[in-house]
């Protein structure tokens, strides 16, 4: 997942099998995959929990990236949550009790994996389709779920760079 010396991911080019209008959406998932794949490399496994200054701690952020693909995927699906996406939701903010570094961050690189296959079945012509989020079925679309899906990802990303950087200086 490191890419030394490379450009971002939206400057390598399009991604074959993804349509054209989704590239946006799978660079930011692979910019993030980077990302993350550097920032966890050395980040140590008992301080997944600590939250300097109150912020969401490290654990919550990668369980959270994970979480968060999954349902907007589903979403632009048109598919309702499952129960085990909901019990998955609800232990997102708890305290990590024996994942570690690696395995929160391979299924955060599965979960990419999974939504990146989506993009590629994804029809252009469907991204206008309205979308119902959550158990209100609050409006959007498929391409609405697709890009937030990135947005979400990357912002999620910077908090956690941040958080991890803090909680690093701390340890030393």
């Amino acid at each position: 997942m490191m890419a030394d010396n490379l450009p971002e991911v939206w400057l390598r080019g399009p991604l074959p099998a993804v349509p054209p209008l989704l590239q946006p959406v799978a660079h930011a998932l692979l910019q993030a995959c980077e990302e993350v794949a550097a920032l966890m490399a050395d980040f140590p496994a008992g301080r997944l929990a600590a939250r300097p200054l109150g912020l969401a701690s490290v654990g919550f952020h990668l369980r959270h990236l994970t979480g968060v693909l999954d349902r907007t995927f589903t979403y632009a699906r048109g598919e309702a949550l499952s129960k085990s996406q909901l019990a998955y939701l609800a232990a997102e903010g708890l305290s990590p009790t024996h994942a570690a570094v690696p395995e929160l961050v391979q299924a955060f690189y599965q979960q990419v994996d999974k939504a990146l296959a989506q993009l590629e079945n994804t029809a252009e012509a469907t991204l206008p389709e309205w979308r119902g989020v959550g158990r209100a079925q609050l409006p959007s679309t498929v391409i609405g779920l697709l890009v937030h899906a990135a947005e979400h990802t990357t912002r999620h990303v910077g908090q956690l760079l941040v958080t991890a950087k803090m909680v690093q200086a701390d340890n030393n």
